[in-house]
């Protein structure tokens, strides 16, 4: 189902998790669910992902993840102060020791001079704070964004579960 880059990296949150304790959620818009579907498709994942949240929508951001609909009005969905409100209200709405966001313009449409197509923001949220990274893939197919972000959220992850 996952490319081997993928299924590598899932496992080494899953362990990295087991080694600490943590637990994981995940609070994705571009990706759809994709993150948590990396880690669920590994055997035995439920000891460690808690659930995922799918805020495609401003609207499921808001009622999901607790993001203030004026934080949404000032940044737009596609921002770090989303990224991180997502991660953050994801990690207390499934009580989870960590929690990754993803928000970006997978395309091909829907960017603009400001955001274009391939720029992503993710955010990590965990016991020690909470860390973003802006990534801008460029013009690649919806696919390939969508891919790319999963593997930087995944590693993310796992330098949050392992205290790196």
């Amino acid at each position: 189902m996952f490319d081997a880059q993928t299924t590598h990296l899932a496992t080494a949150v899953l362990e990295a998790c087991r080694a600490t304790g943590a637990t994981v959620a995940t609070v994705e818009s571009c990706t759809g669910g994709l993150v948590g579907g990396a880690l669920t498709a590994i055997a035995g994942s439920s000891d460690v992902v808690l659930g995922g949240l799918i805020t495609y929508s401003n609207e499921a951001k808001m009622a999901l993840a607790a993001v203030p609909d004026g934080l949404l009005a000032a940044h737009g969905a596609v921002s770090e102060p989303v990224a991180r409100a997502m991660a953050e209200g994801g990690r207390t709405a499934l009580s989870a020791t960590i929690a990754v966001a993803i928000t970006g313009v997978a395309g091909p449409g829907g960017g603009s001079a400001a955001k274009p197509v391939g720029l992503v923001h993710f955010a990590c949220c965990g016991p020690g704070g909470t860390a973003h990274r802006e990534m801008r893939f460029g013009a690649l197919s919806r696919d390939e964004i969508r891919r790319l972000s999963v593997l930087t959220a995944l590693e993310m992850l796992s330098r949050a579960a392992s205290g790196a």
